[in-house]
């Protein structure tokens, strides 16, 4: 198995048979779940154990395993009230992604703007802004360890852990904590167009520090606009699969920015270099 995967989101909200099925027609076996795809709340404290597990199942006889769960909210919220039901509904979620056998949860580690989780603000680099993650952290970790699920931390150049060297000292500081958590690696997220020309030294340190803590890759490419699907842009994508080839834990790649209808490329991309630098890694 390739490990190929993609966004639910990509594709119009449906149920969990109709969006599993259309999943695997599109050539994918893994997905990253967020629970609007199936019209739920992001954060659904409703959702009872025997849902999830026949979401799960429904997911399974389409061949599509459940990688990851959005456990999304603004870690750093400014507004208290906000961020504790956040916290009460990300530790929902966790209990839910262990019914599906999700092995991550992921979260955004937030912004001091109060409108939008993955829009920059200045304050995100003060230190009672990374005091606020860890306190929210505190929090989470104790049901990721009695559930048995990692939460997902991506580097994102509007939130507090920005890049990777911000989430390798979140993980330093952590401790034997730090083993509660699994970074999503989005190459695109730690460029831009104007460091693209950069763009082999910039990953190969990000993946070199973060390796041995990665759980999933995220696929997108860099455009002027910003972001678009793999192939469309200005990302190195053999270099990208080259370097997670040589990770210590092979981790799915999971496809996001990309319309429904080009999909079946997507697929087809990322299995071809997946399989090419897989071969050479086996051989």
């Amino acid at each position: 198995m390739s490990h190929i995967g993609i966004f639910a989101r990509t594709f119009p909200i449906s149920t969990p048979e109709a969006l599993a099925a259309q999943i695997s027609s599109s050539g994918f076996e893994v997905t990253q779940l967020n629970l609007s795809a199936i019209g739920r709340l992001t954060l659904d404290l409703t959702l009872t154990q025997e849902e999830a597990r026949s979401i799960k199942l429904a997911f399974r006889s389409h061949g599509v395993s459940i990688w990851g769960l959005s456990g999304t909210f603004n870690c750093i919220d400014p507004n208290d009230a906000r961020r504790n039901q956040g916290i009460l509904g990300c530790i929902a979620n966790i209990k839910r992604a262990a019914d599906m056998e999700a092995a991550s949860v992921t979260l955004c580690t937030g912004t001091r703007n109060p409108e939008n989780m993955w829009v920059h603000h200045p304050d995100n680099s003060n230190e009672e802004s990374w005091t606020l993650l860890r306190k929210t952290l505190d929090q989470l970790i104790p049901s990721a360890e009695t559930y048995g699920v990692k939460l997902g931390i991506e580097p994102e150049p509007g939130n507090v852990v920005s890049d990777a060297s911000k989430a390798k000292r979140l993980l330093n500081e952590l401790g034997k904590d730090s083993q509660f958590l699994s970074i999503v690696m989005d190459p695109a997220n730690l460029l831009t167009p104007s460091t693209l020309h950069k763009q082999e030294d910039i990953l190969r340190e990000a993946f070199e520090v973060l390796g041995p803590h990665i759980g999933a890759l995220h696929a997108k490419d860099v455009v002027t606009s910003g972001f678009a699907a793999v192939g469309l842009g200005g990302m190195d994508y053999e270099l990208v699969m080259k370097l997670h080839s040589q990770l210590p834990n092979r981790v799915p790649v999971i496809a996001q920015d990309l319309a429904p209808e080009d999909a079946t490329r997507v697929s087809g991309f990322l299995r071809a270099l997946y399989s090419k630098y897989e071969s050479k890694v086996s051989s």
